[in-house]
């Protein structure tokens, strides 16, 4: 919910194109990401180059036709697709006289309205800072254009003419929150880890289901919108197989393409969540019309954390939104499968990819245990799959798949 007294403030939308990518389905996520921060898109215009205008972004022609069309639609200011350099951002505050954001800012925005936790808070309140760090020498004008409304809201919200070193010494602190937040959460791994139980973390590109599929499996209570970036926080969630066995799901923050490196810095902790999971479901929009380049933005995302090696569902959902069938593929991933998490339809087939990969981490043992040892069954029922329990006079005779630090407990097997 917006503020009812906030003005809804009219943008134009402005692209720089330099090569063959369809520049309009990178506006049309644009005009979402501004919708999303509350303002209302009421133009486009596409500058084609050979390569982005250092000065002005699209160079001096192609300004004199924004120029025309702000004073057409009584517009509050532009926003460019791609992050703009300070030098861009003031050359074209100055020439326009109005005010200029970029990708960055309006996902920055969205950012500090979404966080609820402290942590969240400090990571979007570090990015705000960076970015507006590199964005203050000259930039008196053009800060006090920004005014209120997108791009200056959230927890980085102070006086926007803040002395630089003064935002030195915020980030210093903030960094070192964030150090200490990072140990914290390593901790939770390592403890984690103690358990041998199978982490899934839910990842994807922002809006294509991942907190749905939580909820629905977990009753997480996270909240789901049909909006960009809806959750920020990671959640985990411990969940029960229809083997008996228990893994932990875990939620994490969306991708999207050209996510702000200064995010990426700042919430590296929480999207490294993916890097240390030992499966991934990856959660596709097969509705949205972009989704192969979705998936190889979240790829390229996943690699980039250094957990491209992960084994990967591909959940194609939505499926109840396509008018006719999808051709999707996902080469990278070990099982695909269709689904509309919404409807609960497919849910089953992936639960059974799932199993699938966490049996070929198992290994299968048969055993005979004492009735001495009855505690070690309690382990095997909440972290294997148990297949035969016979109760016979030497002892629990079992067949199951254990986790291999099990084994290295001392279990014995046979193939």
């Amino acid at each position: 919910m917006f503020d009812t007294e906030e003005k809804v403030e009219r943008l134009i939308l402005v692209a720089a194109s330099t090569d063959d990518s369809d520049v309009q389905a990178s506006l049309d996520e644009l005009e979402e990401l501004v919708n999303t921060a509350g303002g209302v898109v009421v133009g486009r215009i596409v500058q084609n180059r050979e390569r982005v205008d250092r000065a002005t972004y699209i160079g001096k022609g192609k300004i004199e036709e924004v120029r025309e069309l702000i004073d057409m639609e009584n517009a509050d200011g532009i926003v460019c697709d791609d992050e703009l350099s300070p030098a861009q951002q003031a050359n074209l505050s100055d020439i326009l006289n109005t005010k200029v954001m970029d990708r960055t800012l309006v996902i920055l925005d969205i950012f500090a309205k979404r966080a609820i936790t402290g942590e969240g808070k400090i990571q979007v309140e570090l990015a705000q800072l960076k970015y507006r760090s590199t964005r203050l020498t000259g930039m008196g004008k053009v800060l006090s254009r920004l005014g209120g409304g997108i791009g200056t809201r959230g927890p980085g919200e102070k006086k926007l003419e803040i002395d630089r070193r003064l935002i030195r010494k915020r980030i210093a602190i903030l960094r070192q929150e964030i150090e200490d937040m990072e140990t914290h959460r390593d901790l939770v791994r390592r403890n984690r880890d103690k358990t041998p139980l199978i982490n899934v973390a839910i990842v994807g590109y922002t809006n294509a289901g991942k907190s749905t599929l939580l909820n629905t499996l977990t009753q997480a209570g996270i909240l789901e919108e049909d909006k960009l970036f809806a959750t920020l926080d990671p959640t985990t969630r411990e969940y029960k197989l229809s083997s008996g066995q228990k893994i932990l799901l875990t939620d994490t923050v969306g991708f999207i393409k050209k996510l702000p490196h200064n995010l990426i810095d700042a919430f590296r902790s929480t999207l490294e969540e993916a890097a240390y999971a030992d499966i991934l479901i990856h959660m596709v929009d097969a509705s949205n019309p972009q989704a192969d380049l979705q998936m190889q933005t979240v790829y390229e995302t996943l690699d980039m954390l250094g957990a491209g090696d992960k084994p990967v569902i591909t959940v194609f959902n939505k499926q109840d939104k396509l008018e006719s069938e999808s051709i999707l593929k996902d080469l990278r991933a070990e099982y695909t499968v269709k689904c509309s998490v919404k409807k609960k339809q497919g849910l089953d087939d992936l639960m059974e990819c799932l199993e699938d990969i966490i049996r070929q981490r198992r290994r299968y043992i048969s055993k005979v245990f004492p009735y001495s040892e009855t505690g070690k069954l309690q382990n095997i029922r909440k972290y294997g799959e148990l297949l035969t329990e016979e109760y016979r006079e030497d002892g629990i005779y079992i067949e199951a798949y254990v986790p291999t630090q099990y084994l290295q407990d001392g279990g014995s097997h046979h193939e």
